[in-house]
């Protein structure tokens, strides 16, 4: 089961909490056991503010994603950690690329809870790893490759 806390700070049009809820069980069947994770959907100076303060990349991003530091004796509490989506940033994006906005917000979120899981992107074969799993999860909702246009 998945715990979802959802928190919307921004008037932009989201997606429904059960869409978010269905992204996020997609992601983390994998995962024995239960999972808690919040997301925050925020505006792009709040967004901006937030990869500027952890990443040092003074824009607003689509996604950021703030792992859990569970100490050792806690390892076996379902606490994933947060993801923050900037709407604004999505909407842009999914225009650019031609994609579908739901499309978009999936791969984000699935991307997003992929990193509270501990897959990462900065070497080619975690890269090549992950990238596959993000294909195989959107193609069971129906969605293409996210990253066709990258080749």
């Amino acid at each position: 089961m998945v715990e979802l806390d959802l928190q919307i700070a921004t008037s932009a049009s989201v997606p429904t909490l059960e869409q978010f809820r269905r992204w996020c069980e997609l992601a983390l069947r994998q995962r024995q056991g239960d999972s808690e994770l919040t997301i925050r959907l925020a505006d792009e100076p709040e967004a901006r503010e937030l990869n500027r303060t952890y990443r040092h990349k003074d824009y607003a991003t689509n996604v950021l994603s703030f792992p859990a530091e569970v100490p050792d004796e806690l390892l076996d509490i379902p606490l994933l950690g947060d993801l923050v989506i900037c709407p604004a940033v999505v909407e842009r994006e999914a225009a650019e690329q031609g994609k579908s906005l739901e499309a978009h917000w999936a791969h984000l979120v699935i991307h997003g809870c992929l990193h509270l899981l501990g897959y990462d992107h900065i070497e080619d074969a975690e890269a090549e790893e992950m990238e596959a799993l993000e294909r195989e999860l959107l193609a069971e909702l129906g969605h293409p490759d996210p990253y066709r246009d990258d080749e």
